[in-house]
């Protein structure tokens, strides 16, 4: 059985129906995303969980074996080369852990989220991608998909009901904004429903994007 990540959990009301599950990005951790709860225009909205897990910590061989938290390594600048499956698949099952206790919890696949930024990104469509049941969306910002020549035969048939929330800056000087576009248009000929964005920013986020997301999480849990 897949240890659980150690993780932040805040609710934006009582008796939460709807988890968000929110991956940050290489060596932060889950504090990264918290202040998004108070950002978001949430009304109207039903409770939310927002769980926010920390990685787990590993040497990461583009930062010259610097030990930090990560969700997988990063053997290359160029992020299509030398993948690390492994640790890929390893991070893979701590999110589906994550969504598990969700669904013991009485929060059903249909109301489960999976978002992240970054390496967070990959891993939400790493997992997502290939879960067996319709989540209620994947939201991916400033990422791309990982293992891109499996997906076509890794994902599942009830991933593609999933709606994919999708954004990146067109100045990201860490990953490449054709390289997301490339991904965007991967996981379209393969027939997802994705909604997409740039916007004039670096690797990070804007206030735009953080409008784009409250008003596509009212649209996802209407």
């Amino acid at each position: 059985m897949t240890a659980l990540l150690e993780n932040i959990e805040i609710e934006s009301g009582a008796n939460p129906t709807v988890s968000i599950i929110w991956m940050h990005g290489l060596g932060a951790d889950g504090n990264d995303f918290v202040p998004m709860v108070n950002e978001l225009d949430l009304s109207g909205l039903p409770a939310i969980r927002f769980i926010f897990p920390h990685a787990n910590t590993m040497p990461v061989t583009i930062n010259n074996g610097y030990v930090m938290r990560a969700w997988y390594d990063i053997i290359h600048t160029d992020l299509g080369r030398q993948e690390d499956e492994k640790g890929l698949r390893a991070s893979q099952l701590q999110v589906e852990a994550l969504i598990a206790r969700e669904k013991a919890r009485g929060i059903p696949a249909g109301r489960i989220i999976v978002a992240g930024f970054s390496q967070g990104c990959a891993m939400t469509l790493q997992a997502g991608l290939r879960h067996p049941e319709k989540l209620a969306g994947l939201m991916c910002l400033s990422g791309y998909v990982p293992l891109a020549n499996v997906v076509a035969a890794e994902r599942s048939e009830a991933s593609l009901q999933t709606p994919i929330f999708m954004v990146h800056g067109r100045m990201d000087p860490v990953i490449p904004v054709a390289r997301a576009e490339a991904s965007r248009d991967l996981l379209k000929s393969l027939g997802y429903d994705v909604e997409w964005h740039d916007y004039y920013m670096q690797h990070s986020l804007c206030q735009e994007e953080v409008e784009h997301i409250g008003a596509w999480l009212k649209r996802v849990l209407a």
